[in-house]
């Protein structure tokens, strides 16, 4: 006679089972592992540290005197930063507006008067405009001068003459304190 093996009677719950618990491991494994996977490629996508530190730059004004301009770098770009004069400031509030190609008033590039802070990069080509040293061309109307293509900033940065198509760009500033700024 054949003997019958006993199977367990169910209960009426619904159990778990080793297989329910080794398909949970291996779930569990498996997300750690996409996770070790992912997180470096992931984390390789963040900027590297030397360019978040180049995304703002802190400048003492301190030291320049009136008249007097300084180049900074910042984003791998040269930052205009000239501290005008009376007269020069004077000279770019008084241009007729509606006779400028990228038409803007001077208070709309300046946050002071006094103080002028521009990206030292031509719109036409990407030349660096001379004018920032006094012994250099400033050009017809005293700002900046591209020896590139022949294109002239008046005393706020604002395109006067040449192929250029814009105004010097301004960079996104604050003044920190009365004589110093952060750019970016």
């Amino acid at each position: 006679m054949a003997t019958k093996t006993k199977t367990p009677k169910s209960n009426g719950k619904k159990g778990e089972t080793r297989r329910d618990f080794l398909q949970l491991t291996a779930g569990a494994f498996g997300a750690v592992g996409a996770a070790s996977v992912a997180w470096p490629l992931i984390n390789s996508l963040n900027p590297a540290k030397d360019t978040l530190a180049l995304a703002t730059t802190e400048v003492d004004l301190s030291p320049l005197l009136v008249g007097q301009s300084i180049t900074v770098m910042w984003r791998g770009k040269p930052v205009f930063i000239r501290r005008r004069s009376e007269k020069e400031i004077e000279e770019a509030r008084d241009v007729d507006v509606a006779a400028l190609s990228d038409k803007q008033t001077d208070e709309d590039r300046v946050q002071k008067p006094e103080w002028l802070v521009l990206v030292g990069i031509c719109t036409h080509l990407g030349c660096v405009p001379t004018g920032q040293k006094s012994t250099e061309p400033r050009g017809e109307y005293g700002g900046w001068f591209c020896p590139c293509h022949g294109s002239h900033y008046d005393t706020s940065g604002r395109i006067r003459k040449g192929p250029a198509p814009k105004n010097l760009a301004v960079p996104d500033y604050v003044f920190t304190s009365d004589t110093a700024i952060k750019i970016g």
